[in-house]
Order: C-alpha cells, then structure tokens, then sequence
C-alpha cells in the first residue's frame, strides 16, 4: 500500500479499531493449542470477545497451520481486515536451536552468528512468524543475573558486532524467508541492583551512554525496525514511562522512526513500581511518552477514550502510533499477503534439515571455550577402548538452552548419543552421578554413595569424560542466582571422580559464567560447552576427540567467587589501586582490594584456549602519530606454533591513558578471527581513527582528547602487548 492509502485507511477507522491496533494479546485468546511459552501473569485482561476481534498483534502462535488458520479466521472478522502481525521469541533458532547467544557471542565470528539468524529467520518465517523479539543487546556483567545467557556479553564492541549480526540476518534486506527484528530491552536491563532480575537500574547518563546504549543504536542501525523498552526502572522511572530515553533519545536525537512495542504485562507493572496511581494513569504517561503498542494487557484499550473526553491525551497521539504499527504490517508486505511465507510444506522440508543441523553444529563446536588443558589431556585418542560418561549431563538432553522457542529436548543430541555415534565400538559406561537439582536435600551420606559409584566406573575406564554444570532451566528470564557455585552434589561428585582417574576431563554446561573454583585446581582440563543447543552432543563429541579444535573466548570475565559481581575487564582502575590483583589483599593494605582473595578473575574476557598454541610478535604502528583526519595501522605477527590446525581470535584494544573523566583500562575495538596451519604466521591489522578515540566526557559531550594512548594486539583482555601512540590535534 502507498502512504496515501495508509493515511485512507486510517481516515476510516474507528476509535476501537485503532485503539486495537496497538494492543497485542496472547495467541492462546484465539486458538486453544498454540504451543505458546507464557513468561508472566496470565490474568483476565478485560477484553471482551468482541474486542478481541480488533487486536493489532498476537504473540506465542507456533505452527504455519496455527498461523494460517488465524490470521485467516481474524481478517474475516476485522471490520477492515486489517492482518494480524504476529510476534515470537526466536532468540538462538526456532525449531533447530544454536548456543544461546551468551555462548554463541564466543565464537566472535560475525558471519557465523548472522548465518545462524538467517537460519532461524527461515525456519520462523515458514512457520508463520513477522517479528522476532530479538536481538537482545543488553551489556550483562554480573553472572547473578539469570538473562545474560541471553545478551551477547560484557563489552560493547562483541555487543555491537554480534548484535548487528543478528540483525542483518533476521531480516536480510526485507527478502524471501525473512522475519522483522525488534530489539531489546531498551535500556540497561542488563544492569539491575544485586543481579536479580526485574529489579532498578541505578547508573549516571555518562555510563548509559557509553557503556549501554551503543549496543541498542548499533541495531536500529542494521535494520532492526521495532524496539521494546526494559522491565526495569533508571533514575526510579520505569522505563516503559521514562520519556527522556524513549523520545528524546530515541526518536529526537536517534531520529528511530519505527515502532515500540512493550514488554509483557509492563504497562500493569508500572503502578507496581509506584510510579502511577491507577491504570488510567498508565495509559495517560505511556502514550505522552512514547510507546505504541501494549504487549499482554489491555490498558490502552480500555481508558484511552475516557483520556480522549478528558483531554487527557489526544487523537493524533494515538494516529501517530496507529500509523507507526500500519506502516510496519505494510513494510513486511501483510497488506498484499497476510500469511506472508507461512508454509507447512516447505517448513517441514527446512526445518532441522541437514543443513540447519550442520550449521548448529559448527556453531556450537566454535562457541566452545576451553579453560584448562593441562598437560594436553584433551583432545582424547580415539583408540580407547573404554570410556567413563558421568555427571548428570552425560546422557541429558536438556542442554539446548533457556529461551528455546520451538525447540525441543527429544530432538537434541546427548553427549552420550554423539559420542556413541562418532566411535560406536568403544565401550562406554554411563552414570549421572547426581541430580543437576540446584536444591538438593538428599543426605550426604546418599550423595557420596552415589558418587562413589560413579567413581568405581571411572576408576575403570581409559578415560572419564565428567559432564556437570547449570541446568538449561537455571538461566534465562526471572532465573537469577544469588550462589552461582555448581550445586554440592556436583562438587562432591567431581572431588570422587577427579581423582579416580589421571585422564578425567570436565564437560561444562551452563548459561552464564560459574564460579568453579571449587573444581578447577582438581580438573586437568575443562572445556565449557555453554548451552549449545540442538546438536550440542555431537559439537562436544568432535571438540572432546579432535576433529575440531576449540576456538572459543570468553564473552564475559569469569569470576573467582559470586562476591567480585559484578566484574568485567573494562573497568576504571582507581585512586588507591592494588599493587598485584592476583594476590590476596593483605600485602596491600588501603588498597582497593579484599582481604580473602585476588581481585582478578578467574578467567578474563576474552580468554580460551586451543589444541596449539599462538605467538604473537610485538605491536607495530605505521605511525605513532594520529591526527584527526589520519589512520593509524596497528599490526602484529600471528603464528600458530603448535600442531594442529585451528582458529584464533586476535583481539584489538585500546587505553586511554588520560581523559577529562576516568578511562577504561583497556576497551575492545575491533576483532578478526583467522585460521592458522601449523607453522603458519599471518600479518593481522588494524586501524584506528580518531573516531574510535571518542568517549563521553565531562561535560557529557562526545569527543576525543589529544594525548597518549596504547594498542593492544592479543589473544584475550589481559594481554601487554601494545604500542605507544599519540593523537594531535
């Protein structure tokens, strides 16, 4: 439809009909089995049947059958027949499911991370779906918080990257097979007081601005046409209400013309936070502050004509937004063809084909981050005659991770059933051990029984693989954690097993980093598989026995206990810092430090190992001087000085050593991940531009200073190796 016939259309509908265009209910009110995942309260919203017939939007409708037949059985009711838009969570696949983005971010391969959104897109597409409530950007630097599993990390730079990624693969230029992408949650929900989910967000405008909103504009800027404001509150505004962040940045300073849509029941959670009296009230500060469409309650619905009398608010508020959600069904082509790609055929001919099956694989065999390898226990020979598979995710299917759309845990493969697939004449024994419970009140005496029966197992075998870690259900949405240590029952069963056998390597599982202090100086190598997905268990058979060699790093630091959240290498350093942060406090008294452990991490960002070893030469500058116009090329030699051909991350930073506000000890600026044979060497590069020099300063405005800065070439965030140069102005 032309603009002019939108603005026809709009002419023509009535108060009800357009106050219904921006309300989106649960698929469920209109077909009775929709296979939907409901994450809130699912009370009475006050609609009536008749009223049900106006909705702009439904959510949670899985299947191209369950689709076609209501958007069909809608549009005959509509007095306009105006489509529905229907939205869904495709947040790692839809029906083949790849790492959860947390992991899948540790591949730090753009191409990889837009080819498997591509992928999803095609499988939602087919089945019915316009608009995926993904990406999520958020900045996520306490492990408390149950949703980084989610978020693509800690660091702006991977967020910005991997996050685009996920754009331009979910809507790939508008084309076949494609999906609309809304972008979430806007802003900083990644930051909530003591990591517990929902709760307040308390942050200045400089770290808001530098730390956590360029990840949102990266997004808009690939292509993502919708954006859903966070659950949580800044500055004690809820931010489905905080008009600064949603108008005056987003649309005036951001010039986002597209469509806001809120998260589920947020418009009733407002009056929760105590920031409006009645929901009358919410629907009065929701439209003067910006947001569109109302997602699982009918606020808007039900009072805006009371406001409108009052005048409360006013009609062209509300066409505005009625316009915004129009032009979104017309961009995606609903008005011509309102199944749009919903095809049962061809969705079942793609779905979990050997294709998507193939791409998951490879993208949870990259997003595999080895820890520890001591003494190269790993990779295993694949002449062993008989190997021990214990832990409580030794034969598990749940591991395709929190947030898993269509997915589903029979259609996953174990790590037993992979391995078992790759080497079917070793001789394999399988014991849980334990429960993967997070609570567990079964006697102590029954815990070191039953792991002292896994131990015997191991005792026995040429290797023991020892599958432990988070449950798929332990992370995602309204899953904080206050103890982030494997459960004891895991504990007790790795102290039995470790040291039971010489050749016992552990298998890690989990949506967020843990604190495996308790295990790590037992185990001799450690290889995290996050939550991988769909064919994580033939990913970890191919890391575990060589036919890939890991080439993940860490897209958030890895503490030594819960009490250093929340952490992260771009830190600030101090006026009193401490001397050596990986010694315990007492040395260093009045320091910033603590008295029963090293303030660093156990595992920085960006760290994770290989099956070789990588030499990096020193940094070299083409010049040391930068000027406003100018570049600088930074270089380093890569060499892979090992045996086995693998992949590296080569990670570029930059310090700031002196800025009108305090600087970040180092900042990821750029990243190229390469592929080495052994012996091979490489030349990799970067450039740097004043552009890339710009922070937001003290007087909250966005520049650049003259003076010294260091860039960094290295494997990971603790890396030395830098040059020295100088921007002039």
């Amino acid at each position: 439809m032309t603009n002019e016939q939108l603005e026809k259309l709009l002419s023509e509908l009535s108060l009800e009909e357009k106050l219904g265009q921006l309300t989106q209910v649960e698929a469920n009110f209109y077909l009775e089995h929709t296979g939907s995942d409901v994450t809130g309260p699912e009370a009475n919203i006050g609609l009536a049947p008749d009223d049900l017939k106006l909705m702009g939007s439904v959510l949670n409708c899985v299947g191209a059958d369950n689709c076609i037949q209501l958007q069909k059985a809608f549009m005959e009711n509509h007095p306009h027949h105006i489509p529905l838009l229907i939205m869904q969570d495709v947040i790692h696949g839809y029906r083949t499911q790849y790492p959860v983005p947390l992991g899948l971010a540790c591949s730090f391969n753009d191409d990889l991370t837009e080819a498997c959104a591509r992928m999803a897109a095609k499988e939602a597409s087919l089945e019915g779906v316009h608009v995926t409530f993904g990406p999520m950007v958020d900045i996520s630097r306490d492990a408390r918080w149950g949703r980084c599993m989610e978020s693509c990390g800690e660091d702006v730079t991977l967020t910005k990257r991997m996050g685009s990624a996920m754009v331009r693969g979910f809507v790939h230029d508008g084309g076949e097979n494609t999906v609309a992408s809304c972008v979430k949650h806007f802003c900083a929900y990644g930051a909530p007081e003591a990591g517990r989910d929902y709760n307040n967000v308390e942050l200045s405008e400089r770290t808001l601005r530098q730390t956590y909103l360029p990840g949102y504009k990266a997004a808009l800027d690939a292509g993502a046409r919708w954006i859903m404001p966070s659950f949580n509150s800044i500055g004690h505004l809820p931010m489905t209400a905080n008009g600064y962040i949603l108008k005056d940045i987003l649309r005036d300073e951001w010039g986002f013309d597209g469509a806001i849509i809120s998260d589920y029941n947020a418009y009733r959670e407002i009056q929760w936070h105590g920031a409006a009296e009645s929901m009358k009230d919410v629907a009065e500060i929701t439209r003067h502050n910006g947001v569109d469409m109302e997602m699982m309650s009918a606020t808007t619905f039900l009072h805006s004509k009371e406001l409108l009398e009052e005048g409360r608010i006013t009609m062209e508020e509300i066409n505005t937004s009625v316009m915004r959600i129009l032009q979104e069904k017309n961009r995606l082509g609903l008005f011509e063809n309102p199944y749009r790609f919903a095809d049962k055929t061809a969705a079942e001919s793609y779905i979990l084909s050997t294709s998507c099956r193939e791409l998951a694989q490879q993208a949870a065999e990259e997003s595999a981050v080895l820890l520890k390898n001591e003494g190269a226990l790993l990779p295993f020979g694949k002449d062993m005659k008989k190997l021990a598979l214990i832990g409580p995710f030794a034969a598990e299917k749940g591991i395709k991770g929190a947030w898993a759309c269509a997915g589903r845990d029979e259609e996953t493969v174990s790590v037993y059933e992979g391995i078992k697939t790759m080497l079917p004449d070793v001789e394999i024994l399988v014991d849980a051990g334990c429960s993967y419970n997070l609570l567990n009140d079964t006697p102590i005496d029954v815990l070191t029984a039953n792991a002292e029966r896994a131990a015997a197992l191991a005792k026995e075998a040429d290797a023991v693989l020892l599958c432990i870690g988070e449950y798929q259900d332990y992370s995602g949405e309204g899953n904080s954690r206050c103890e982030i240590r494997l459960p004891l029952q895991q504990r007790i069963l790795a102290e039995k097993v470790l040291k039971e056998n010489p050749n016992a390597a552990v298998l890690l599982f989990g949506g967020r980093p843990q604190d495996i202090t308790d295990i790590e100086p037992m185990a001799r190598a450690i290889l995290y598989m996050w939550q991988p997905g769909t064919m994580g268990g033939a990913a970890a058979a191919r890391l575990v026995f060589g036919e890939v060699a890991p080439s993940g790093k860490l897209s958030m630091t890895f503490p030594r206990s819960v009490g250093q959240e929340p952490i992260y290498y771009a830190h600030q350093t101090t006026g009193r810092p401490v001397a050596d942060p990986n010694i315990p406090g007492a040395p260093f008294p009045y320091t910033s430090r603590y008295l029963d452990m090293p303030t660093s991490p156990l595992y920085a960002f960006g760290y994770g190992l290989s099956y070789t070893t990588f030499e990096y030469s020193p940094v070299t500058l083409d010049t040391d001087t930068l000027t406003v116009d100018g570049t600088i090329t930074a270089s380093a030699t890569v060499k892979n000085t090992g045996n086995v051909t693998a992949k590296e991350s080569v990670q570029f930073y930059v310090r700031d050593l002196i800025g009108t506000v305090a600087r970040p000890v180092k900042e990821l600026k750029d990243f190229k991940k390469i592929t080495l044979a052994p012996g091979e060497e490489i030349v990799v590069s970067f450039t740097i531009t004043e552009e890339d020099l710009r922070y937001w300063g003290k007087d909250l405005t966005y520049g650049s200073d003259a003076g010294t800065f260091h860039a960094f070439i290295g494997p990971d965030s603790n890396t030395q190796n830098y040059a020295e140069f100088k921007l002039v102005k």
